[in-house]
């Protein structure tokens, strides 16, 4: 493997360290800056900031990590003795000897995973490349070389480990801040507790500035909070008593007792920390390629191998072994998937099956699934018809201080189109409310109706042939209508239409620019379907579909050849989520872990998409520029071998240096975003 071929075994197998090993939640602020992944590295082999790290980890990650530290540590103390010993070595046979033991001893491994190889008929692997360098060069008298390669690749061992735990960890955080201690109310009283041991039905107090430990509902007090974390929603939430509130959320200004619904690893945070540590399973596919690249490419190096120690003897033959062509794809890809996730999630895209990042750019159709997905919860005031000798605004003023302090989205529709024309509202005198179909209130000594054409007509008001004409042209076209009568006479209707969501049109035309055929399968009537399809320039559309239908059609452009993603709002979509190759949902971050879809809008809202193919070809380049990393500094050390004769010590410094130039490649992303 490629950290066999870093130090000749001197440190645990790469394969057997990523494979080990699983990101746990540690202690962190909810969000943390790109450039301090850069710090981490500075501070990976010696830095105290990794040690006060880990201390927050749970006893059993705590003792794994230790445990692996120890084991890179030794290895590093006995490869600076194997160089000792190999210095010594130039003037003294005896020393000479004692060294090269020392570096097969802590080459054992690599004998151990050639042994597990060949009983598995794998008779050439990368293992077998770490054997020939290790004795080759012993053979050679370039024992110095050897151990100066443990030690080099010992502390590479310990960064590139540092890079991929600080990876992991850092996708986690996005989602799992806590502080170590909370405030319990208890008696009339707030006592200092730890963290873990904080209950449902507690009563904790938060103040500004603080991190909110645990899911709960405000039992006292109002705050403004920054949900971005959960949400990717920029604009502070106010919540007052009543309102749900959620682990790893920021209280801005305020200060809050908060009843506990849910702590610990129950937690709405928790849980989406959960599914991004299940994301990173994908990393093992990586690997895997990863080795199956480089295990391609070995009969090569190999070939090449054995053709110069036939020209040119075994000393140049080594220095072509140390081309390690493909091996840092084994690192570089899981590195680099892991830093794409983390970006992704601190943008409020979650992400929850990491194939995704390879597979998105195989998309070449989008399905909207139903109207909704592309509307506003909140309608919009459209035409305001007259019937009588009441204009516009005042129509509109009567409908409004009847809808006031109503909070469903036609009421909010009606209270802004009031607002937007600066309409001094009313309070009315009486107010009655028959649910589901209207409002009767009284108001400047005038009974006012507002409602359906039901409400209206259950109230004894006969409708004039120009309004039932008027509500059966609104129903083709997908609008709804709301009457407003005085005094028993109908004087006017508002027509309710459906709110585009303001980044659909821009993001349509997006799509289209990458070749993306768009549809909408929709529940509802041909007529509004078709309008919405053509105000934004989606090409086809699947009306009057039942859900259980919509499968079947995915189905269907499935057969086509299509490759597709399918976009609901996680409302009677789960059968079409999960027949389509890629599944988005704008359910939000309340169903992150129960959704069945593979990626999660957090905000419930479409614009993150243009961000997400944006992020896709960035991956796509990323994985292209580590493969190159991977392959030509190799290239470059066989053509230097032939033509400038390189030696073994110019090889591996070329070898170290596509390694780190590699890593760089890798954590570049994160700096940038």
């Amino acid at each position: 493997m490629f950290i066999e071929l870093l130090i000749f075994g001197g440190a645990v197998t790469l394969w057997q360290g990523l494979k080990g090993t699983s990101a746990h939640p540690i202690m962190s602020e909810p969000t943390k800056h790109a450039t301090q992944v850069f710090k981490d590295l500075k501070t990976a082999i010696f830095g105290d900031e990794r040690q006060q790290m880990q201390s927050n980890l749970n006893s059993e990650r705590k003792s794994e990590i230790g445990t692996r530290k120890n084991k890179e540590n030794q290895k590093i103390i006995l490869a600076a003795g194997a160089t000792g010993l190999a210095i010594f070595g130039t003037v003294s046979p005896f020393f000479y000897l004692v060294g090269s033991g020392a570096v097969i001893y802590l080459g054992r491994h690599v004998l151990k995973m050639i042994y597990q190889d060949f009983k598995q008929n794998h008779f050439i692997t990368v293992h077998l490349i770490s054997a020939i360098l290790m004795f080759g060069m012993i053979a050679t008298g370039q024992l110095v070389l050897a151990t100066l390669a443990g030690l080099i690749g010992g502390f590479l061992v310990k960064l590139i480990k540092q890079v991929e735990d600080n990876s992991q960890q850092q996708l986690i955080n996005v989602f799992s801040g806590h502080p170590r201690h909370v405030w319990l109310e208890k008696d009339g009283v707030e006592l200092e507790i730890a963290f873990e041991t904080l209950q449902k039905g507690d009563i904790i107090v938060v103040h500004a500035g603080e991190i909110i430990p645990a899911d709960g509902v405000i039992h006292l007090g109002s705050a403004s909070i920054d949900q971005r974390i959960l949400t990717g929603e920029s604009q502070p939430i106010e919540k007052i008593i009543g309102d749900q509130v959620f682990a790893a959320t920021l209280v801005l200004t305020g200060r809050i007792r908060i009843l506990v619904t849910t702590a610990g690893e129950e937690t709405l945070a928790a849980n989406i920390g959960q599914v991004l540590n299940n994301t990173q399973n994908y990393k093992d596919t990586l690997m895997l390629r990863g080795k199956k690249i480089a295990d391609g490419l070995l009969p090569i190096e190999l070939g090449i191998g054995a053709t110069t120690y036939l020209l040119f003897g075994a000393v140049p033959a080594i220095a072509t072994l140390w081309s390690g062509l493909g091996y840092r794809m084994i690192i570089l890809g899981p590195i680099s998937v892991l830093n794409y996730l983390q970006i992704l999630s601190r943008q409020g895209i979650l992400v929850k099956d990491g194939r995704i990042l390879e597979s998105l750019r195989q998309v070449d159709t989008v399905v909207f699934d139903k109207t909704g997905t592309l509307t506003l919860e909140q309608p919009t005031v459209g035409k305001i018809h007259r019937c009588a000798d009441y204009n516009e605004r005042e129509i509109l003023y009567y409908a409004a201080s009847a809808e006031y302090r109503q909070t469903h989205p036609i009421a909010k529709a009606i209270l802004d189109a009031a607002r937007d024309q600066q309409i001094q509202l009313d309070v009315p005198e009486t107010t009655y409310c028959e649910v589901g179909y209207g409002l009767k209130i009284c108001l400047s000594q005038k009974t006012v109706l507002v409602g359906s054409m039901r409400f209206i007509q259950r109230e004894g008001i006969v409708l004039s042939q120009f309004l039932e004409q008027l509500q059966q042209q609104a129903e083709e076209f997908g609008h709804s209508l709301l009457y407003v009568s005085i005094d028993q006479a109908v004087v006017g209707v508002l027509e309710i239409e459906p709110t585009l969501r303001p980044e659909a049109a821009e993001l349509i035309k997006q799509l289209h620019q990458r070749n993306i055929t768009t549809y909408i399968i929709s529940g509802d009537h041909e007529q509004p379907t078709r309008n919405i399809a053509q105000q934004l320039g989606i090409q086809h559309y699947f009306a009057e579909t039942l859900p259980e239908h919509k499968a079947n059609l995915i189905n269907q452009l499935k057969d086509e050849g299509r490759f597709v993603c399918f976009i609901g709002d996680g409302i009677n979509d789960a059968i079409a989520l999960k027949a389509s190759q890629i599944s988005i949902s704008l359910k939000g971050a309340s169903s992150a872990a129960t959704d069945t879809a593979q990626i999660i809008f957090m905000d419930g809202t479409l614009a993150p998409l243009s961000y997400l193919f944006k992020i896709v070809d960035e991956f796509e380049n990323t994985m292209k520029n580590n493969f190159l990393l991977s392959v030509v500094p190799g290239v470059l050390n066989v053509s230097g071998v032939y033509l400038l004769n390189f030696s073994i010590s110019t090889s591996m410094g070329l070898f170290y240096m596509g390694t780190i130039a590699g890593l760089v490649s890798a954590i570049l992303p994160l700096l940038k975003h």
